[in-house]
């Protein structure tokens, strides 16, 4: 059986990846200006790449394990990067971020105009944006749990609570509700990870007053552009995007093609960030959040949100791209 193609080993043996990832390190770390997305309650600016912790971040506490985390956020806050997303889900990686940015030097709770405007040359230049879950059922228990995210992430307010993959919603979002009025959390969502799940994400986004919704969403799996991106767009809700490689399968899909010489057109310097350019072209979309553990691959990330973005033609060739 042949082994499945991670972004990894994609790098090692495509011949001009390292090359790509170094230039987009120097990008993200050359202070670029990173794209920014309007939170549409709000108006608060977002880095429209982030860095989702599913898998990567439920590490213990060995130095070794956690250094290139550190390195990982450190960069992601150095190039202008805020959003860290999390759940209780994900083993110990709330308490792992909470650790890491602690020793970074940042203050728990949300973040602040004046971190977001911090110059790109501090070691640490912008301050969290801290996105977390309820993944449980029960008031109670919810409440707990989000109690139990605080102390684990170091934060005296969370910057966004969701309810992850809609378990007991009707329950949930009386209680995200009132934690936003009381200044407890700063944005309320709801996340799902299947497609089969967005007509009832559509339908809670037309009929709740959500801040947030987090779907999947990527060159491959394009269901979202039907209806769902639209509704968001129509009610007024920030989208965050989870699984924009689809977990390395896109990397699978175009494993021994070089980077197709239009990427130039739009400053790609890799496959991902061209994956990645494709999910924030759409205009719904506010974030991007791809989950990774290597501080080469976060930098080649951020550098997705330099430059132009895909056309309608050059998003069309790149899913006929991952087809072939």
């Amino acid at each position: 059986m042949r082994a499945r193609l991670t972004r990894r080993r994609f790098l090692r043996v495509s011949a001009g990846g390292m090359l790509s990832v170094a230039a987009a390190s120097r990008a993200a770390e050359g202070g670029a200006a990173v794209l920014h997305r309007p939170v549409p309650r709000s108006g608060e600016l977002l880095p429209a790449v982030g860095l989702g912790t599913w898998q990567t971040f439920d590490v213990g506490s060995a130095p070794a394990a956690r250094a290139p985390l550190a390195e990982v956020l450190r960069r992601l806050l150095a190039g202008g990067g805020r959003v860290v997303d999390s759940s209780p889900m994900y083993g110990r990686a709330e308490e792992v971020v909470g650790d890491l940015l602690a020793a970074l030097g940042d203050r728990s709770g949300p973040a602040s105009a004046a971190g977001a405007s911090a110059g790109p040359s501090s070691p640490v230049a912008a301050a969290p944006f801290l996105a977390t879950k309820v993944w449980t059922t029960g008031r109670a228990a919810g409440e707990a749990q989000a109690r139990e995210s605080m102390r684990r992430m170091r934060a005296s307010t969370l910057d966004l609570l969701q309810v992850h993959n809609l378990l007991d919603w009707e329950t949930h979002l009386p209680m995200l509700r009132a934690w936003k009025e009381h200044g407890r959390i700063r944005y309320h969502g709801v996340t799902h990870y299947a497609v089969s799940a967005f007509p009832q994400l559509e339908r809670l986004l037309r009929a709740e007053r959500l801040d947030f919704v987090q779907i999947p969403y990527s060159a491959a799996t394009r269901e979202a552009e039907k209806r769902l991106l639209p509704a968001a767009a129509d009610a007024g809700v920030a989208v965050l995007v989870m699984r924009p490689f689809e977990e390395g399968a896109l990397f699978q899909a175009v494993r021994g093609r070089p980077v197709p010489g239009w990427a130039a057109e739009v400053g790609a310097a890799s496959w991902a960030q061209l994956f990645l350019k494709f999910v924030l072209s759409h205009p719904a979309v506010t974030c991007a959040i791809p989950a990774t553990s290597r501080p080469d691959h976060l930098s080649d990330n951020l550098a997705a949100g330099v430059g132009p973005l895909l056309d309608e033609r050059q998003r069309r060739r790149l899913a006929d791209e991952v087809r072939r």
